[in-house]
């Protein structure tokens, strides 16, 4: 039930916005339009060397307003729009890097369709975005007209007009009634409220149309993604690889060293001095137990069995148990993820509770774990002091580009006096769950 009126209360209060947002759209769109036409204007004087001077400044302040209004767009209406334009080549030195910047500018599809929204906006936003507002303001001024402003304009020797039908103003000149007039303006106030929400949806998907990337740029743009995520997860690759060596180097290998010229000395020993060859056995003994224990923590850093055996949800767990906080585990996965997806997922949620313990100084920690939408959805939430954010120096930054790898994000909520939450999404399927039979 309370499901229900929350909605409704919703739907409601976006009918009852929408006027006032249709206004700010069409408001607050008008520097773009400023920037569009401008942009314009250097276009038709490309031919000329001032034309190439202004043209960088007015792409850039043009591209800058834009971004502006596709976010407000997507915040008022609810259609969200990507941003469309081209990788810039890499900006060399000279003229010709110049030209070859000017080119690549000016040959993307979204420069054009820019200047095409600028030149036609104007014009859509009034039967679009802005047009509750017009209804709402038209049946206001109905009222008005009705009750107190009719009388003013007849009195100052003026025409009053409704609907294209002069209204009775009292002195028997109008042919509409008072309460034709305040019939019609009611329709329209009613009218503007009810079509609010259709008419932003409509001016959201115009603008997406226009301001949002064609096929080509948002292939463009997802080679580039990849190239970098790429070029990224092999850099943390290389840089694991040679963790594991350090770590085999300056632990177990040492160790395994050790033992070797113990034993040759043992081997000299046995003869000799027994009890002195008896005693190195038990320090090799020791030793060979310290080495597989730290080969047994190298193996758990690099895939942790239970990881292996049970999946992300109770390795999570496990390693709730394990922690100094006090973690409570939320799971609810009807199945795994893939292996790749399961250990960036533990990973990062091993790196939070670092990062809750370290830097935020928790004393409690939720984590909840489910599939939803096709996204393995993880939040961390912490009572720390917060403040939190992925230029902060706390390692966000670093695993927001780890799970881009697999097209995952981070989202980060910290305020100042906490909490803090990190919610990640990282697209995946899930298989059947897998235990182990042992």
């Amino acid at each position: 039930m309370n499901g229900v009126a929350t909605m409704e209360e919703t739907r409601i209060q976006r009918h009852l916005r929408a006027p006032q947002r249709g206004f700010g759209l069409m408001v607050l769109g008008i520097p773009a339009m400023i920037a569009g036409f401008w942009f314009v204007s250097v276009l038709s004087m490309i031919t000329g060397l001032l034309g190439i001077v202004l043209f960088p400044s007015a792409v850039k302040w043009l591209r800058r307003e834009l971004d502006g209004h596709r976010a407000r767009v997507a915040r008022w209406t609810g259609v969200e729009i990507e941003r469309p334009y081209l990788p810039d080549p890499e900006r060399e030195p000279g003229f010709s890097g110049e030209v070859k910047w000017f080119g690549a500018r000016l040959s993307d599809p979204a420069t054009w369709r820019d200047a095409l929204w600028a030149i036609l906006d104007p014009i859509v936003v009034m039967f679009t975005g802005a047009l509750a507002f017009w209804l709402v303001l038209n049946g206001l001024w109905g009222y008005c007209l009705a009750a107190f402003a009719g009388d003013l304009i007849a009195d100052a020797g003026g025409t009053t007009w409704y609907a294209a039908v002069p209204v009775d103003a009292g002195y028997g000149e109008g042919i509409m009634p008072r309460s034709a007039t305040l019939v019609i303006a009611t329709l329209s106030l009613a009218a503007g409220f009810m079509v609010g929400p259709k008419a932003l949806d409509a001016y959201g998907r115009w603008t997406r149309t226009l301001l949002g990337p064609t096929e080509k740029s948002r292939l463009a743009l997802r080679v580039r993604h990849l190239t970098e995520t790429r070029s990224e997860a092999v850099d943390a690759s290389a840089a694991e690889l040679r963790r594991i060596e350090r770590d085999l180097h300056d632990g177990a290998q040492a160790r395994l060293v050790a033992m070797g010229m113990t034993l040759g000395a043992i081997e000299h020993l046995l003869e000799k001095d027994p009890a002195k060859a008896r005693l190195l056995l038990a320090e090799t003994r020791e030793a060979s137990a310290k080495a597989l224990h730290e080969l047994r923590d190298l193996v758990r850093g690099i895939h942790p069995p239970v990881l292996a055996d049970r999946g992300v949800a109770d390795a999570v767990r496990a390693l709730a148990l394990d922690h100094p906080l006090d973690v409570e585990v939320t799971a609810d996965l009807p199945g795994r993820p893939d292996a790749p997806v399961e250990s960036a997922a533990y990973f990062a949620v091993s790196e939070l509770l670092a990062n809750a313990s370290k830097h935020a100084e928790a004393d409690r920690v939720w984590i909840d774990l489910r599939h939803e939408h096709g996204m393995l959805r993880i939040t961390v939430t912490d009572d720390g002091h917060g403040g939190a954010s992925l230029d902060g120096g706390t390692g966000l930054r670093g695993l927001e580009r780890r799970i881009a790898t697999f097209d995952g994000v981070l989202a980060l909520n910290s305020p100042a006096g906490g909490p803090t939450i990190v919610t990640l999404e990282l697209p995946c399927a899930l298989s059947s769950p897998k235990t182990s039979l042992s």
